[in-house]
């Protein structure tokens, strides 16, 4: 259950901002069309964390646990410092809409935009840290959709309310503090 809370949280933290939420917001601004875009966006987090996950658990399978604790310790580490870099969005990342629909071009863009994403190689951390993959990609695909569904729904003015800078700080905390305790060896006194 803890690598479910965790895993939705983090993610959910790490997503405001982030370049898939801005997505979200353009398309859901051009399209108006919110059902099909939340499902677009549902089956390519699936996907794209699922692959994720399944590199994470991999990962544990040819590293050593003094190895991977280092490296899984510095990769949260890292992603504390990228969260509290804004993202951009590409026009390319939105004009493949014209061709595949709504639902088609959700699904396209938002597993291309994911690829090495924060939030993917947070997912490749957190299923490598804990024992438990499905209930990691389960909750960074929650998390996902707990930052992105407001967003398609509300649009722009949401964003413009957030204090970003204080999300991405609260973010940046969860993944140093899990970068910090796992090379502390937090998971070994933990059972994972």
């Amino acid at each position: 259950m803890e690598a479910l809370l965790v895993s939705t949280g983090v993610v959910a933290l790490a997503e405001i901002g982030d370049k898939t939420q801005l997505l979200a917001f353009i398309l859901a601004a051009r399209f108006k069309k919110p059902l099909p875009i939340i499902a677009g966006i549902l089956l390519a987090t699936l996907i794209n964390h699922g692959l994720a996950g399944a590199l994470g658990v991999w990962i544990t399978t040819v590293l050593t646990p003094e190895v991977l604790r280092w490296v899984l310790g510095a990769s949260f580490l890292a992603m504390a410092v990228w969260t509290l870099i804004p993202d951009q969005i590409e026009d390319d990342e939105t004009r493949v809409a014209t061709r595949f629909g709504v639902f088609g071009a959700t699904l396209i863009t938002f597993f291309l935009a994911e690829m090495g994403d924060k939030t993917q190689i947070a997912t490749v951390a957190l299923a490598a840290n804990y024992a438990a993959p499905l209930w990691v990609v389960l909750g960074t695909t929650l998390g996902m959709l707990i930052a992105d569904v407001p967003a398609v729904f509300v649009g722009n003015k949401l964003a413009e309310r957030i204090p970003m800078r204080l999300v991405h700080g609260i973010a940046a905390t969860v993944f140093a503090v899990l970068g910090v305790a796992t090379l502390w060896g937090a998971g070994e006194r933990l059972g994972f």
